[in-house]
């Protein structure tokens, strides 16, 4: 199946394209779109990848399910288009930023600066109905979605995987932590961020092991 992505990844995924679950998800997707409002819109299913290629990806942020009311979703975890307004959890990251840096909260929740710098924005769903949270899980995105992780895993070595919440730690739980750094805490939000989430400096953390490992760090 010929599937319009970056084209590094489409090289280490092509197995993934060719495989039977793939294709029923294709047609599952095809006909939600075809039938009903769904996020992101379809050119921006992929936009994580094209974003940010697979040679250049040094972390991983994983979330969950793309946001599923109007003019949010973009392809990124947690990030929104530019102009929109902050989501809860999108809050809470930049308030934890601004306290582990010490720098300033940002004008947009456009994340596609992280992409650019090697920040892999990966949802486990890529695509939602509007209005109705995990409306695509188990059609089969997040088997497409850990095999893109045991790509990284397997083919990189000194990645820092980002997992917040139980949902994301358990998508991770095969990570080699001997090759890779793994970063876990209470999900940001607002119902959890007060139990661990503010205060885990992932961000500076993940910034000192890319020194440590000879890598450019991210500016947040």
């Amino acid at each position: 199946m010929d599937v319009r992505i970056e084209t590094s990844w489409k090289q280490q995924l092509n197995n993934e394209f060719n495989q039977p679950y793939f294709y029923n998800l294709t047609e599952f997707v095809r006909k939600e779109y075809q039938s009903f409002t769904v996020y992101p819109p379809g050119n921006q299913i992929f936009n994580a990848f094209d974003q940010c290629s697979f040679d250049r990806v040094k972390v991983v942020i994983l979330g969950q399910d793309p946001y599923h009311e109007p003019g949010q979703a973009h392809g990124l975890c947690f990030s929104v288009n530019d102009g929109v307004p902050f989501p809860p959890s999108l809050q809470n990251i930049f308030k934890e930023i601004a306290s582990d840096l010490g720098t300033s909260i940002p004008v947009t929740g456009n994340l596609e600066r992280w992409a650019r710098q090697g920040v892999l924005l990966l949802n486990a769903t890529l695509t939602v109905r509007a209005h109705q949270a995990g409306s695509h899980q188990h059609k089969g995105w997040e088997q497409f979605t850990d095999a893109v992780v045991h790509a990284i895993n397997d083919a990189k070595q000194h990645v820092v995987f980002i997992l917040w919440g139980s949902f994301a730690q358990s998508k991770g739980a095969f990570i080699d932590t001997s090759r890779h750094l793994v970063l876990r805490s209470p999900h940001p939000s607002p119902l959890s961020a007060h139990r661990g989430f503010f205060g885990n400096k992932h961000f500076s953390k993940t910034n000192q092991y890319l020194i440590r490992t000879g890598q450019t760090p991210i500016e947040w």
